[in-house]
């Protein structure tokens, strides 16, 4: 349902080293970039993440109550992905560990504040 989503960054190369270590773990890499934006996904794959300077040339600023969340194949990816976030400039909004039952998840910010988490959805898809 979600082809895509952008985020706002203040300093597109911090931003992207943050990025490029959770692309490469993730499996992908990154696919558009422009002067001012990155794109990280594969062409048909799932949803993207975009970061870009804001269009208007105000600063980027982080949306309360937004997260992107971003799916582990296992536990140990979810681990790793909460690990390098924090080894890029990211800060830890809550250590892995489950959430409840069959949900394995991590929370944490990238270097702008922007909220993301890695998950597992343990025992299938979510009823």
């Amino acid at each position: 349902m979600i082809g895509y989503v952008t985020l706002g960054t203040n300093d597109l190369e911090r931003g992207a080293r943050f990025y490029d270590a959770l692309a490469e773990e993730l499996g992908t890499g990154r696919m558009m970039e422009w002067p001012g934006a990155i794109a990280w996904g594969t062409p048909g794959g799932s949803a993207g993440i975009g970061l870009t300077r804001p269009f208007d040339g105000n600063a980027a600023c982080v949306g309360n109550g937004v997260m992107v969340a971003l799916e582990a194949k296992d536990r140990a990816q979810v681990d790793r992905l909460h690990a390098l976030a924090l080894e890029n400039g990211g800060r830890c909004e809550g250590p892995p560990g489950p959430r409840g039952e069959g949900f394995y998840a991590a929370y944490f910010r990238d270097p702008d504040g922007n909220k993301l988490n890695a998950f597992l959805m343990e025992g299938g898809a979510a009823a």
